[in-house]
């Protein structure tokens, strides 16, 4: 397929079969929670997200707005259709970067929690070298024997920055009754990755 630039168009990532054990419609029910905006805010203030952004779970697109916001190019998709960005488009089976950049790229996002692994794992594939991969994830992603020897133990992970308060990410994006409810009892932490060996990851607070 021909490449597509970030402003909309065509696809713009070639297709590889068998990337995900994982069928489309398994991946396209629920685990949809969308994140508080304010996420971005906190993160710009200790990391430098790079200009061109794919944010390849996107949702309603609460991430992507906001980076936009604040000045990044973003091309954003989703398997599943929450009327914004490229949707029907299933990530674990794309095995391009969209659009060639000049390296000051990343993949960012909060992703599906149950193929949180294989996200990570797949953007480290499509990323050019060098590039980020910027995941949210819940706290005790940390802990687990899988993740440490698919990521922690090759030294992909090289910085956590750990909020200090609950960030909410609301099932579905309904904000309200999630704070009609109390808010938040799930500690979150932005995760950066990248396909080069980090003996000693550092670890900060947003």
């Amino acid at each position: 397929m021909s490449g597509k630039d970030w402003t909309g168009g065509y696809h713009s990532v070639y297709k590889t079969l068998g990337a995900s054990n994982h069928t489309l419609s398994e991946r396209a029910d629920g685990d949809y929670y969308a994140t508080d905006p304010v996420a971005i805010d906190r993160l710009l203030e200790v990391y430098d997200v790079p200009q061109y952004v794919w944010e390849c779970a996107c949702g309603a697109g609460h991430l992507s707005k906001r980076l936009i916001e604040k000045g990044r190019t973003v091309f954003s998709s989703d398997l599943a259709d929450r009327g914004y960005g490229h949707v029907r488009m299933d990530f674990l089976q794309e095995n391009a970067y969209p659009n060639i950049c000049d390296g000051d790229c990343c993949i960012l996002t909060n992703p599906p929690y149950k193929y949180a692994t294989e996200f990570i794992e797949h953007s480290l594939d499509v990323l050019p070298k060098g590039c980020p991969a910027i995941f949210l994830l819940k706290t005790t992603a940390l802990e687990g024997k899988g993740r440490y020897e698919r990521l922690f133990k090759k030294g992909y992970l090289h910085n956590v920055f750990q909020f200090t308060d609950r960030l909410l990410c609301a099932k579905n994006g309904n904000f309200l009754r999630m704070k009609e409810g109390g808010g938040s009892a799930v500690s979150y932490a932005w995760f950066v990755f990248k396909k080069e060996v980090c003996k000693a990851p550092k670890i900060g607070w947003v």
